[in-house]
């Protein structure tokens, strides 16, 4: 079932007997446990019917035992099992999966893996129970995701602004959603979230950034280059080098993708790069200053620079002495 769905159920007051929330993008995971946390009892009865264990603590059998009480001056027990991808003998659970008590709402949240579809435990929980498969998004559907987010808060977004957010904060949904959250907390309804706003609140700094550092390259604005370099140098709590390299390593492996697509259409590099429309410009005139040679060569360097910040053949550089060093090698 699809993370909606079982939300709406949930509203509803339409409970399961199990609910098996796995895989690698935690944030849906979190969110339907807080919702039955908070929802499914009342205050009173929580205090002996709702019952949270973690799975590094625990056993299958502690978690058969609790699941087959009976809820003491209310409807349901809830039973949450955080961190369930630790729980021992978890394979053991099969037994109650395949019968549990419709009076307990058993709760395995089992972050960052899924269990193997054919293991007798899903199936037995695909029967009882549901189950959401919680996927990570790909970069080019992370736009969109803030986007309905934004709007969930009763705010807006510019197209510019929500691809400057989801290049900057990456596909971590719950770190995504804990700064939208903070804007809406800060900002009234239906205010437009406009990159001036991104940048002045999420801490990305108007001129030194990762962004301005990839247009005075795409540029080659020899300048400006060294001078955000040498800012990150001396800032390396804010712009530690490895993830200045990251995102260089993303943007000139995608510039390569990008040499190589046959189809020069918006829609077919949009597919090809996986990333927004808006950002489409950028790799054509990066296109036009690194032909494919050099940009493999780039990614060359990147990678061997990777490894000097890591203290592979360096004795002494400094991060900011690394950095200036390979800028120095992507611009001649």
């Amino acid at each position: 079932m699809t993370f909606e769905k079982i939300l709406e159920e949930l509203k509803h007051k339409k409970y399961r007997p199990i609910y098996l929330l796995m895989g690698e993008e935690p944030f849906y995971i979190d969110r339907l446990c807080d919702f039955i946390e908070k929802n499914v009892l009342s205050e009173t009865e929580k205090a002996f019917n709702q019952t949270i264990l973690y799975g590094k603590d625990i056993e299958a059998r502690d978690v058969d035992m609790a699941a087959k009480r009976y809820p003491m001056m209310a409807p349901y027990q809830v039973l949450i099992i955080k961190e369930a991808q630790n729980l021992k003998k978890i394979d053991d659970l099969m037994h109650y999966a395949s019968s549990p008590l419709e009076t307990t709402i058993l709760v395995l949240a089992h972050k960052y893996k899924s269990l193997p579809k054919n293991k007798k435990l899903y199936k037995s929980i695909e029967k009882s129970g549901v189950i959401l498969e919680s996927k990570k998004l790909y970069d080019n559907q992370v736009p969109e995701w803030i986007n309905q987010y934004v709007k969930e808060k009763k705010l807006r977004i510019s197209a510019v602004a929500s691809a400057l957010l989801a290049e900057y904060l990456g596909t971590d949904l719950s770190k995504v959603a804990n700064e939208i959250d903070k804007l809406a907390l800060s900002f009234p309804e239906q205010t437009e979230l406009s990159p001036a706003i991104i940048q002045e609140n999420i801490g990305i700094s108007k001129d030194y950034n990762v962004f301005e550092l990839q247009n005075a390259l795409t540029d080659k604005d020899t300048l400006k280059s060294f001078r955000i370099v040498q800012y990150f140098g001396e800032n390396q709590k804010e712009h530690p080098i490895f993830n200045t390299l990251a995102f260089l390593y993303g943007f000139f492996s995608k510039l390569l993708i990008f040499h190589f697509t046959k189809d020069k259409s918006d829609g077919s590099l949009t597919t090809a790069l996986g990333v927004s429309p808006f950002f489409l410009k950028n790799y054509r005139k990066a296109a036009s200053a690194y032909n494919p040679k050099k940009t493999v060569e780039i990614i060359s360097f990147l990678r061997e620079y990777d490894l000097k910040a890591k203290g592979v053949n360096n004795v002494s550089a400094e991060p900011g002495e690394l950095l200036t060093e390979l800028i120095f090698k992507i611009l001649h």
